[in-house]
């Protein structure tokens, strides 16, 4: 038996309407904060589990009987790493077989400049120094979050203003994760493994900017923008300072090449090509 944490957040969904297409429901449990969210996954069947990771009571009575536990990063970015801390430690108290953890795919954890991220790299050594057999899921930024990063829908008449400067992400689609996640979890493989999730090619936000052109018709453009300025533009936009320098940061990164490295990973857990870069923006923009 399979339990998902997250379960209804967007990879944990993907990841489980992959599972229901290949094992019973039954088999499946999924753990949730809140269960008025799960009304569809209690319809197929899906066994609900209920609590939070700050909890070790329900996190030992959501794991029993459970062979594999998926543990989908938290997004509790303070508190995270002690929240994982305490789902590994319950997993191997409740003699869980696996335990499984969606990382990031990042060059190098020692010259990031969003510290935040660091926090799941000390999740994947608290995993490892564990004892349990461990699946590493290194995930690469979905392509989910360009719409998102360029501004939506304004990039038609603003264009686009990161501080990416040249720097490309092997970008991926978030359902297609989840697809391949699914996939090995129910892979008979033994001892410890680690996936790096990534798309089958690099894209900058120039390559973004043209693809948007092509497709809409539009003239779309890409301004790379100073760090400093476009912080001061989100804290001007409302958001908090804390989190305008994350953001900051998280793309600042991009810049300095974190996320441009391709593994064929996705690929053969897919079976098939990951969607590339157009096709994947004729969706996220109904184009």
């Amino acid at each position: 038996m399979i339990l998902v944490t997250g379960a209804t957040g967007r990879l944990g969904t993907a990841v489980i309407n992959q599972l229901l297409q290949d094992v019973p429901a039954n088999q499946i449990a999924a753990f949730v904060r809140d269960e008025t969210k799960a009304t569809s996954l209690i319809e197929q069947g899906v066994v609900i589990r209920v609590g939070s990771y700050d909890d070790p009571d329900a996190l030992n009575s959501a794991m029993q009987g459970i062979k594999t536990v998926l543990l989908i990063a938290g997004t509790d970015e303070e508190n995270r790493v002690r929240q994982h801390q305490l789902v590994v430690d319950v997993a191997r108290n409740a003699r869980v077989q696996r335990i499984a953890y969606t990382s990031r795919a990042l060059k190098d954890p020692s010259t990031l400049v969003n510290q935040l991220m660091k926090g799941h790299f000390q999740t994947e050594d608290y995993i490892k120094a564990s004892g349990l057999a461990y699946t590493l899921f290194q995930n690469i930024l979905y392509m989910d979050a360009i719409p998102q990063f360029v501004g939506g829908e304004s990039v038609f008449e603003h264009g686009i203003h990161v501080p990416a400067g040249r720097g490309k992400v092997a970008l991926a689609l978030r359902s297609e994760m989840g697809e391949a996640i699914a996939k090995a979890l129910l892979r008979d493989d033994t001892g410890n493994l680690t996936y790096r999730l990534t798309g089958s090619a690099s894209y900058s936000f120039y390559d973004v900017a043209a693809a948007l052109t092509d497709l809409s018709g539009k003239s779309v453009t890409y301004t790379p923008a100073e760090p400093g300025m476009f912080e001061e533009q989100l804290i001007r936009r409302g958001l908090p300072e804390v989190t305008a320098r994350r953001i900051t940061g998280f793309i600042t990164d991009i810049a300095n090449g974190q996320e441009d490295s391709i593994s064929p990973d996705l690929e053969k857990l897919l079976g098939r090509k990951p969607t590339a870069l157009k096709e994947g923006l004729i969706s996220l923009y109904n184009l």
